[in-house]
């Protein structure tokens, strides 16, 4: 801690204001709508209503969601709405300012001292109560203010420097897949059907899915760009169904229904995290000593693929 700053504890310059009610007319801000790491909103300002009674909140609050308090998850919203009760509304006293206070909690030291309060093995959230007595560094507001123009500089910079890498990404993603087109269509390989290379595909989970729970469910939503989208997660804790459809690392996932610009999405699993999937998506049991998983994945992400592809997937694949 510099020389001239002050340390205080938590509780002493802000407090939680956990105003709890049905609030219909106000944009709603879940776990899922909290981009981790970034404190980026990913939700909208539509008014939304939910079942269950949340907080209100204005912008004068920082969003804290205590529930796997690793994934740090804060919001600085510019807007009046309602969180999830998993989502603590911090109302900073005069001497913290608030972009100060976000920052804070997102330092990986503080989210390592929050992550040791958790309680519940499987739903870890964080003891809020024995964060208050956290000790926080204190300069003056002026400082603290400066503290956050330069922060909020650098990351304005890294979202820029992401937004090219990701416009670059997608420019070599393109290239990619022409010239994996171009290979696709080579009449030097030799065509197999589906059905030879796998033995057979699994129907995924018909169990109800809930907001919380041990296990993510992926959904038809979570396929994107021949990816797994961990964005937006429903959960389950069904003992037999998790056992039953646990994913495998290298696992292909199809959709197999809904409509038929959906229909044929389809992404591989990497072990990104434990995950089991749902009925509207099928498990391709693909012989592995004749098919790779990413070569699967990409031959059925591609326009040939699409082109051929009908509901019961009857498209031939091709094979070195």
């Amino acid at each position: 801690m510099k020389a001239g700053w002050q340390q205080s504890r938590l509780g002493d310059v802000c407090r939680f204001e956990k105003v709890q009610g049905i609030h219909s007319a106000l944009p709603y801000v879940g776990l899922e709508h909290i981009e981790s790491d970034t404190a980026q909103f990913l939700g909208t300002l539509e008014p939304t209503e939910v079942k269950s009674a949340t907080f209100k909140f204005t912008s004068k609050h920082v969003l804290y969601g205590r529930l796997r308090p690793y994934l740090n998850k804060v919001l600085t919203p510019d807007f009046t709405g309602h969180c999830s009760t998993e989502i603590f509304p911090i109302a900073p006293g005069p001497k913290l300012q608030r972009g100060y206070l976000r920052y804070w909690l997102q330092a990986g030291e503080t989210v390592q001292r929050i992550n040791v309060t958790c309680t519940g093995a499987r739903m870890p959230r964080a003891d809020m109560n024995e964060v208050l007595n956290f000790d926080i560094p204190l300069p003056s507001l002026p400082e603290q203010h400066r503290i956050v123009a330069i922060l909020d500089e650098a990351f304005t910079g890294v979202a820029t420097a992401r937004a090219h890498a990701e416009e670059n990404l997608q420019n070599a993603h393109a290239l990619f897949e022409g010239y994996l087109e171009s290979l696709l269509r080579s009449t030097a390989w030799e065509w197999k059907t589906l059905g030879d290379l796998c033995d057979g595909v699994e129907y995924g989970s018909s169990a109800k899915s809930q907001k919380e729970g041990r296990v993510p469910v992926l959904r038809m939503g979570n396929i994107q760009d021949g990816k797994l989208d961990w964005g937006s997660l429903v959960y389950s804790d069904d003992e037999d169904e998790i056992a039953k459809y646990q994913l495998k690392y290298n696992d292909v996932l199809f959709n197999r229904t809904n409509s038929p610009e959906l229909v044929g999405k389809t992404a591989i699993y990497k072990g990104e995290m434990p995950a089991i999937f749902a009925g509207y998506l099928i498990r391709i049991r693909r012989k592995e000593d004749l098919l790779d998983g990413d070569f699967l994945n990409y031959f059925l992400n591609s326009q040939i693929a699409h082109d051929e592809l009908d509901p019961v997937v009857k498209t031939d694949i091709v094979r070195v």
